[in-house]
């Protein structure tokens, strides 16, 4: 076994061991809020029954500091549709029922706010924002819905994202002859046979996200590039197999392997057609391929 595939090995049954997992990485890397505020958030109490449910969300917040956990817990409600459309969010009732500092709930309140999820105006306060409004692509939204009541909307949405911009990668990056990430899908292809030998379907889901984020990379087409952490994210919030990836098996390797076999010769049709056939690996992608090109 090759070193990085060791390596990729041991971080995932140290993720699976509670070390570390998806979810709990901290997106908001904020200075350690005053000794008066390292008591954990609490649930939102008083007499609104959708916001005493807030404490009973998921352990994604876990690790964070104040601000990571307190934007952790109000998107998950917003989401979810606890918080509902045009909903008011009072910055002094959001501090008392989680007794934590304004200077907390502010900083909280911008981070949803760029997220589009809520809007602050003068003479109107902050109001929840309607889906329609929301950044759909970023990351911790993607998530929120995909543990939430949302989460059949969220994985056909991903799913159809996926079936568009895969094929057209892989057709890109046939023509632009990326040694250096020729080797490394290699290697991710590697990583997942020795995966699928040994039942370690942690390891492999992961090995296959970046297998997939690295073909978007290879198109050489920025656009594309920036989407490639969108595709990562379905994969990684999905479990994995369930975006298209199926089971681990040899069929699943047969695949992969071959979309690298077009890529190192050229064939932009022949990766094309070989990534379409990896997708159609799940009903769930059945459900929403169009007709194959002609071409």
């Amino acid at each position: 076994m090759s070193t990085l595939a060791h390596a990729m090995m041991t971080a995932a049954r140290s993720a699976d061991s509670g070390l570390a997992g998806p979810g709990e990485i901290d997106r908001y890397p904020y200075t350690e809020p005053p000794a008066g505020e390292q008591a954990a958030l609490r649930a939102w109490g008083g007499t609104d029954s959708d916001l005493g449910r807030a404490g009973r969300r998921g352990t994604a917040g876990r690790g964070r500091g104040l601000h990571g956990q307190l934007v952790q817990q109000l998107g998950q409600m917003i989401v979810s549709g606890d918080l509902g459309a045009d909903r008011p969010l009072v910055p002094e009732e959001i501090g008392q029922r989680f007794e934590v500092s304004r200077t907390v709930v502010r900083e909280s309140l911008r981070v949803l706010e760029a997220k589009g999820l809520v809007s602050a105006r003068p003479n109107v306060g902050t109001r929840v924002r309607p889906v329609s409004d929301w950044n759909l692509l970023d990351p911790d939204i993607i998530e929120w819905r995909a543990f939430g009541p949302q989460r059949d909307d969220q994985r056909r949405e991903l799913t159809e994202l996926r079936w568009t911009i895969e094929p057209l990668a892989a057709r890109l990056a046939a023509g632009h002859g990326r040694e250096d990430i020729q080797q490394r899908l290699g290697d991710m292809i590697e990583i997942m046979g020795h995966a699928t030998g040994q039942g370690d379907t942690i390891t492999f889901s992961r090995a296959d996200g970046e297998f997939h984020a690295l073909l978007v990379q290879a198109a050489g087409n920025r656009m594309l590039e920036h989407l490639s952490g969108i595709v990562s994210a379905a994969l990684h919030v999905s479990g994995g197999p369930v975006m298209g990836c199926d089971r681990p098996g040899e069929a699943s390797l047969g695949h992969h392997a071959r979309i690298v076999e077009a890529l190192a010769s050229g064939d932009a049709t022949g990766a094309e057609a070989a990534m379409r056939q990896l997708l159609v690996g799940h009903p769930d992608v059945e459900r929403v391929v169009p007709a194959p090109r002609e071409h």
